[in-house]
């Protein structure tokens, strides 16, 4: 019989990946198996003046490789220059999705000052509880293709550094090109398309709107790929998120996603050495570390009155 874990070790280290109760959607099909691991650090805005800012936050993260065994490489991104990408939250004018645990967003790559490719719309269902999260259906409904990524995410405690808790992320994404849809900001056609978002309530003509009336614009620097060891690797990035505008410093985050077709693919030593790093660099970087906030949350914020969010 394996000895119980102390107290505090059970809530500071939850398991990365816990079971699912076996089950099926309405149309017989199986209920989704998380497939990622994303790890999140979020990061004082304030801190990220310069791309140096993101090198400087790079020698931590290396320095925390090197005391917990973690294989850190640059090779594939030596020379690479950040990403800028636009980030669209849409909601009601009450936070309705958002309070609910859904969230929509859209996302746009620019190059050279341009944006470039297909728009990517990401719909999501993020809560606490893994059962809750696997047994919402989130395939859409379009006439495309499609993508669904079911995560969790690993964050630190909300009041204190040396943590760990869970969010489930049951995600859809697909490029803008495979929704053949109308209106595409009101919520009957969102409805139609998302159909988890029949269970809120809506009114005849209703829309959503930007959140907060804000698009922000994110730099993102990938800055090194992580080895935990039995085949698990993972690229890592750097990125800070700021209003379009005014140029307002909204939040920076650190993170790193690993993916296996199963939980039980994560090996017991890899998943140890991971949630080592994770923890030891929270301590080491502890002057960047902003507690008990989410990107999302951010701009959910800004003006005051937070919606009751489920993170």
């Amino acid at each position: 019989m394996k000895d119980k874990p102390a107290k505090s070790e059970e809530k500071t280290q939850p398991k990365v990946v816990a079971g699912i109760k076996q089950g099926q959607y309405s149309d017989g099909h199986p209920l989704d198996t998380i497939e990622y691991l994303e790890a999140k650090i979020i990061l004082k805005g304030d801190r990220f003046t310069s791309v140096q800012s993101f090198h400087d936050f790079a020698k931590v993260v290396r320095d925390t490789a090197d005391q917990t065994d973690v294989g850190y490489s640059t090779k594939e991104f030596d020379g690479i220059r950040p990403q800028i990408r636009e980030v669209l939250f849409l909601d009601t004018s009450d936070f309705r999705l958002y309070n609910n645990a859904f969230i929509l967003r859209h996302r746009l790559l620019y190059e050279d000052g341009f944006p470039v490719g297909d728009p990517e719309i990401v719909f999501k269902f993020r809560h606490p509880d893994i059962q809750t999260a696997a047994e919402m259906d989130v395939r859409p409904n379009i006439a495309g293709n499609y993508e669904i990524k079911f995560k969790v995410e690993a964050l630190p405690l909300k009041e204190e550094i040396g943590g760990m808790r869970m969010l489930y992320s049951h995600n859809v994404q697909f490029p803008l090109s495979q929704a053949h849809v109308g209106d595409r900001t009101a919520m009957s056609t969102l409805v139609h398309a998302f159909p988890p978002l029949r269970a809120l309530k809506t009114s005849a003509g209703e829309r959503v709107e930007l959140v907060n009336h804000t698009a922000v614009a994110e730099v993102l620097l990938d800055i090194a790929r992580l080895d935990f060891g039995k085949g698990t690797e993972a690229k890592s990035n750097v990125a800070i998120w700021r209003t379009r505008g005014d140029m307002k410093q909204l939040i920076g985050e650190f993170a790193f996603q690993c993916k296996f077709k199963r939980g039980d693919e994560f090996h017991a030593k890899a998943k140890k050495r991971a949630e080592q790093f994770f923890i030891s660099l929270q301590h080491l970087a502890q002057d960047w570390v902003e507690l008990g906030k989410t990107k999302t949350a951010a701009v959910y914020r800004l003006k005051g009155n937070p919606p009751q969010a489920h993170e």
